[in-house]
């Protein structure tokens, strides 16, 4: 019988806790109703403890983490706040770097430059000799307004100007220095008969490489898409003009290298020697040499770093997420409490009624 009695109480057990099971919270409320039913129970406590376990004790305390719990919610939507801003400063920042790329500059020392090529268009004027000459010295002029011998290469085209179509230019092609090092230049003479003009220039242009000018298949576009491309300048007649040339490489964004020359220009009186009757013909002296032995590379470089942006990103979004989940389980938190304090205070009314 005893038997019967024990295994009949097993299979009543199990069959109470497959029809009722409870949550955490349920068995937590009973455990605090059964402490509640305790306390009034239990007098052999001392007086200190019951002091503690008073109403007013425990509502105060329940005040104390609400606030708590408040503030802590505050800070964390002020950190919220905080980490949108920072989200949307980065994004603008990275934006306004992409439009805006940083200039870099440097300089490459070389010994020997590429000869540039002299585009010069003389006009009516005629080339009296063009000389090479090292360590920047010229000897004094013999006999000048004469023809002398031409040292330098030199070639002669005509082609259509680029931006009329219609007028026939004629350039006199002039290979430029190389040998920086030793401050090779270029000196080149003139004389114009009979101007009607009360002032008069001689008009040139310069490109970076008089070897492409002879290795390309036509040379008539090749000068067309120079004078499209690069500036010209003028040196005046009577005075000689020295021009001291320095190169310019820029690289874009997409990779493609731009050429560009900057010169520096000074103009020195001639004092013509000549007779009376001699000068009637108007004389042009120029100087072409480099200016040092430093090109200037531009580069533009983007300082926006995108897989820094990501990184912060992920770290700004993971604040959220933390501050997001502890607000949320501050909030449960607060709210259980709050129904424990009414269920509490609903037995205690329940117990003095």
């Amino acid at each position: 019988m005893i038997r019967k009695e024990i295994s009949r109480s097993y299979q009543e057990l199990s069959e109470e806790l497959e029809q009722a099971p409870e949550d955490v919270e349920t068995l937590e409320d009973m455990d605090e109703e059964q402490e509640d039913l305790e306390e009034p129970n239990s007098d052999t406590l001392p007086e200190r403890d019951s002091g503690r376990n008073s109403p007013s004790v425990r509502f105060s305390r329940t005040c104390l983490k609400n606030v708590f719990s408040v503030l802590l919610i505050f800070v964390y939507l002020l950190l919220m706040a905080v980490a949108v801003f920072l989200v949307y400063q980065t994004i603008t920042d990275f934006r306004e770097k992409l439009k805006h790329p940083v200039m870099s500059v440097s300089y490459k020392e070389v010994d020997v430059y590429e000869a540039p090529g002299i585009a010069i268009y003389p006009g009516k004027a005629k080339l009296l000799s063009c000389e090479h000459h090292l360590y920047d010295h010229i000897p004094p002029l013999k006999n000048s307004g004469q023809q002398r011998k031409n040292q330098c290469i030199t070639q002669t085209i005509n082609y259509t100007d680029p931006f009329t179509n219609q007028t026939m230019k004629h350039a006199l092609i002039v290979k430029g220095p190389c040998e920086v090092r030793k401050r090779e230049l270029v000196f080149l003479q003139f004389h114009l008969n009979e101007t009607e003009q009360d002032f008069s220039a001689i008009d040139y242009l310069l490109f970076s490489s008089y070897k492409n000018f002879l290795s390309s298949e036509n040379q008539t576009r090749f000068m067309q898409d120079c004078e499209s491309s690069f500036s010209s300048w003028k040196f005046s007649g009577g005075f000689r003009t020295w021009v001291k040339m320095s190169l310019v490489k820029t690289t874009e964004e997409d990779g493609s290298q731009s050429v560009e020359f900057r010169q520096e220009t000074s103009v020195v009186n001639y004092i013509d020697r000549r007779q009376m009757t001699e000068k009637g013909d108007q004389l042009f002296f120029v100087v072409f040499e480099w200016k040092d032995p430093y090109i200037q590379e531009i580069q533009d470089i983007i300082t926006a770093n995108p897989w820094s942006m990501i990184a912060l990103l992920c770290g700004v979004f993971l604040v959220l997420f933390k501050a997001a989940d502890f607000a949320k389980l501050s909030v449960k938190w607060m709210i259980k409490i709050r129904r424990r304090h009414l269920k509490k205070r609903a037995r205690e009314l329940n117990h003095i009624s």
